[in-house]
């Protein structure tokens, strides 16, 4: 049976993700079996397991790190919002209702088993399991029923690492403030600290640590200098999409949508050398210079339909086309670019249809059954094959369909304007095949680069390990464990 170990976080984004994915890869290099577990996520950046199911981006990431598979159990309970007050429940991979958040405090007392019966199943096939919480356990207004953070530790027994970012500011207030709310069960459970996100001289925080020590009666397990090389993993929060990637000769800009699901499918573009990838945020207008304008996935189309709309995006988005300019819309994206969204059952918000962009010549109807499978493709136009996966609901069908964008199982998938510049596609993931974003890239202009993404991560991962190692007591920390 495996030890565990859990890492909260003094509030949101200190780098939990992170830090959970580099102590996987360096515990597994050590020899150890690992296996990452988040009780509790939210997040629209899903990934496809292989029991085909979904869970949250960095929960798969952090099985890339421990080199297994993804597997629903690494994260039992998904939320995925669709509105500013209600979000999609997904237990152990599959979705089991659309709640708003006053109800879910009713519908999480229910939860605790499925949570702890995929951690124990997880516990029984490894040497160490690393748990993530989610926000921070200082959030004691959502302590009853809880499942993310001290609800479960205490649950399941699970001791608790206390992890502040000193990047924001008050990391000191950070951590004894947290020990100062919390109930003194639940403090108990914490049984070191660490501060993450340091930039200069570790050494000029030696009283910082030794204050906390001092106030909390915690021990220091380490300072970790700011990892420049984050933004070189898949990024699970909307938050972290970088502004743009450095300067390149080929310009692909990206709408913001307000729902914005799987944008790490940007992430292999943002990587190559030759390529500037530009996040295009409400507000701002598409870029005159792009070449390619990306639709991205989205958790709420026809809503996003409508953000779009306000912030004029259609207007530039017909320009763009007006001026030569290409077009792919992915997932949701794609739906947009067609004649019309129908949601007769209402299952993405009010019953209804709203018209689309008019870009492509196919119609989108919403039915209950979700299609989640990972695929091999063949892309239409370059003949090149890749892997994917598909996280929707809903059926495209349309006159452009007879030009599809690639094939899947000899299917066609996705549809292509009669000129081929305007591109849709529920294929997520295409662009981490490095020879389809090779044949893609050069169809816009871009030279070949040879960037192999998939190693790229890899040895990211190594690197942040060996990072951890150096300023994490890490012998200390799988001491704690149990």
């Amino acid at each position: 049976m495996a030890r565990a170990i859990m890492i909260q976080g003094a509030g949101s984004n200190v780098g939990k993700s992170m830090l959970v994915a580099g102590l996987a890869r360096a515990f597994r290099a050590r020899g150890l079996s690992v296996r990452p577990f988040k009780p509790q996520n939210m997040s629209n950046n899903a990934a496809v397991t292989e029991d085909g199911g979904e869970i949250g981006r960095a929960q798969a990431l952090q099985a890339l790190a421990c080199g297994v598979a993804p597997h629903t159990d690494m994260n039992p309970v998904l939320l995925k919002p669709e509105t500013e007050t209600g979000a999609q429940v997904v237990v152990q991979g599959r979705r089991v209702a659309t709640v708003r958040a006053r109800d879910y405090s009713k519908l999480k007392p229910q939860l605790m088993a499925p949570v702890l019966e995929s951690f124990a199943r997880l516990k029984a096939a490894a040497d160490l399991v690393i748990v993530e919480g989610a926000g921070s356990p200082a959030e004691i207004n959502l302590r009853a029923g809880d499942i993310a953070n001290m609800g479960f530790a205490c649950a399941a027994d699970v001791p608790v690492v206390l992890v502040g970012d000193i990047d924001r500011g008050g990391v000191i207030a950070q951590l004894v403030g947290t020990q100062a709310v919390l109930d003194p069960q639940d403090a108990a459970m914490v049984r070191g600290f660490a501060v993450n996100k340091f930039r200069g001289d570790v050494s000029l925080f030696d009283d910082g640590l030794a204050a906390i020590a001092a106030r909390t009666g915690w021990p220091a397990l380490g300072v970790v200098p700011w990892f420049a090389e984050a933004h070189r993993l898949p990024a699970e929060d909307a938050l972290d999409i970088a502004a743009a990637s450095a300067g390149g000769a080929v310009k692909i800009a990206c709408l913001v949508l307000s729902r914005i699901a799987n944008f790490d499918d940007l992430d292999p573009l943002s990587a190559e050398p030759g390529v500037e990838v530009v996040m295009v945020r409400p507000g701002e207008a598409l870029p005159g210079d792009c070449r390619l304008a990306i639709l991205p996935g989205t958790k709420s189309t026809r809503g996003d339909l409508d953000f779009l709309r306000a912030q004029g995006w259609d207007i530039d988005l017909a320009a763009h086309v007006r001026r030569g300019g290409r077009v792919l819309g992915i997932c949701g994206g794609y739906q947009m670019l067609g004649q019309a969204i129908r949601d007769p059952g209402g299952l993405e918000g009010p019953p209804g249809e709203t018209p689309g962009l008019g870009l492509l010549d196919v119609v989108t109807e919403m039915h209950p059954e979700k299609r989640l499978t990972r695929v091999a493709a063949r892309h239409a136009a370059s003949g090149q094959e890749l892997e994917g996966y598909e996280i929707h609901i809903g059926a495209t069908e349309g006159a452009d369909r007879t030009r599809p964008f690639a094939h899947v199982a000899g299917a066609p998938e996705g549809a292509v304007s009669a000129d081929g510049r305007i591109e849709g596609t529920y294929l997520h993931g295409l662009f981490a095949d490095d020879g389809f974003r090779a044949a893609y890239l050069q169809g816009l202009g871009a030279a070949p680069s040879g960037l192999g993404y998939a190693a790229g991560v890899e040895a990211v991962l190594d690197r942040l390990a060996q990072h951890l190692e150096a300023h994490l007591d890490l012998d200390r920390l799988l001491a704690l464990a149990r």
